[in-house]
């Protein structure tokens, strides 16, 4: 039986959602990765920094997109102390600029997921997957990443069946 993880970046807090501002008391992807732990299993892991972004939403977007210019790779809080016993693992972030958060390239580039099948998913505002499948594939050359799933942020919270099914298809 193959170990499952799911490995997630998400922000709570004030989010952009169909056009404007709210708070949330529990980010977009960290609902869906609750979604697809319950359909498969799996283990929980949130990636978090330990630098704190900016309260105000388009403070932190502004903060990540020079985090993007500059290839920032901020440090986590935790590490999982070793991924081996894992051969699925799910992958969540939002997707800023057309991106994950560069905290998802910090988690990927820490592990060795050589042999490992890599399932991403996302919430936007609108930019789908953007172009985070082609640099999951760059920096996890050797693993088998495949098409994600990317779930409107303003649908995350009505997305259970969704997920669950493309969930299960993929494991």
């Amino acid at each position: 039986m193959s170990k499952i993880l799911i490995a997630y970046y998400s922000r709570k807090g004030q989010n952009y959602v169909n056009g404007s501002i709210k708070n949330l008391a529990k980010g977009n992807t960290e609902i869906v990765a609750e979604f697809i732990q319950k359909a498969v299993g799996g283990e929980l892991f949130e990636i978090d920094t330990v630098k704190t972004y900016a309260a105000d939403y388009n403070e932190c977007i502004a903060e990540a997109k020079e985090e993007m210019k500059q290839k920032v790779r901020p440090e986590l809080k935790n590490y999982l102390p070793d991924i081996s016993q894992y051969d699925k693992i799910f992958l969540g972030y939002p997707c800023w600029w057309g991106l994950p958060p560069m905290a998802i390239f910090t988690f990927l580039e820490h592990y060795d997921f050589s042999g490992k099948k890599i399932i991403p998913f996302t919430t936007h505002e609108g930019s789908g997957l953007g172009g985070s499948i082609s640099q999951i594939k760059k920096v996890c050359p050797n693993s088998e990443v495949t098409a994600g799933l990317s779930i409107h942020g303003a649908e995350a919270k009505n997305s259970e069946s969704e997920a669950a099914a493309w969930a299960k298809k993929n494991i």
